[in-house]
């Protein structure tokens, strides 16, 4: 019996890598679940996708992933480097505590997270939850500004960003919610989100490369996994006028509906298709 890697099987083909590679960077950018948008879209659309042999999938989207993480860190470069140059104790340990639930929780939870939370019912669940809490996070006071950050708000951040490994709820939307509920300004809370998630990003993209190093690449993957990081790094170079869209004091409201109403596209399929 062939395997789903074999040639027999299905194969991830360059036009579905090239596209939601593309998708990738927007979808990153935005609160609105990239993880969620790439499992959903080629479900919605029916290509095959979800067919590919799990680890396969996984590789691919590591290779997503590494594209984003690359283009942002020179789109931020400036803000990466004020970083660095002012860092203290103070930040390392806003850092390390933002970092350490959503690494903890990846680390040990991973594998039972992408089985059971990975399917466009769990995801379609994750985007109204999310969506639920952006809205009310949306209506809190603003008066806080990044240098009133504690090491409480970073815990914070950290859950947040631990909450958004499951499939729907969104990095991006979480850490924002979550500083919006703690009375950041919307602009600061855009920066918090931002300084929260590059280590988190890239910690991620550094694991589970070394892990597809150890595994390697079926035959015929390599071109569209090159073409998905590129067309990814491209794509999230492409929009990162959106980074200053969601910055400019914009409420996160349209953001909610719109996740809302992907969930609700989701739930009709399902319905009309009796699951």
């Amino acid at each position: 019996m062939s395997s789903p890697t074999s040639p027999a099987g299905p194969q991830l083909s360059l036009g579905h890598a090239l596209a939601l590679g593309a998708l990738h960077g927007p979808a990153e950018l935005l609160p609105i679940s990239s993880s969620g948008h790439i499992t959903l879209i080629p479900w919605l659309l029916e290509w095959r996708y979800s067919e590919l042999d799990s680890e396969l999938r996984k590789s691919f989207e590591v290779a997503l992933h590494a594209g984003t993480a690359a283009a942002l860190l020179i789109t931020l470069r400036d803000e990466v480097a004020d970083t660095l140059v002012g860092m203290s104790l103070h930040r390392l340990a806003f850092i390390a505590l933002s970092f350490a639930p959503p690494a903890a929780v990846g680390y040990t939870l991973e594998r039972p997270i992408e089985r059971r939370l990975g399917t466009p019912l769990t995801i379609a669940a994750g985007l109204m939850a999310g969506s639920v809490v952006m809205a009310l996070s949306d209506r809190k006071p603003q008066s806080r500004t990044t240098e009133e950050a504690t090491l409480a708000d970073a815990l914070w951040l950290g859950a947040a960003q631990a909450c958004a490994l499951i499939p729907g709820v969104s990095r991006n939307g979480a850490t924002l919610a979550a500083a919006r509920l703690r009375r950041f300004t919307r602009a600061d809370a855009n920066r918090l989100s931002r300084h929260v998630a590059l280590p988190v990003i890239a910690g991620a993209t550094v694991l589970k490369t070394v892990r597809l190093r150890r595994r390697g690449l079926p035959p015929g993957a390599a071109l569209p996994f090159a073409a998905g990081a590129t067309a990814s790094f491209a794509s999230t170079l492409g929009s990162t006028w959106l980074i200053r869209q969601v910055e400019r004091d914009r409420s996160l409201l349209p953001y909610a509906l719109y996740r809302v109403a992907l969930a609700s596209l989701v739930l009709a399929r399902m319905s009309r298709s009796g699951g």
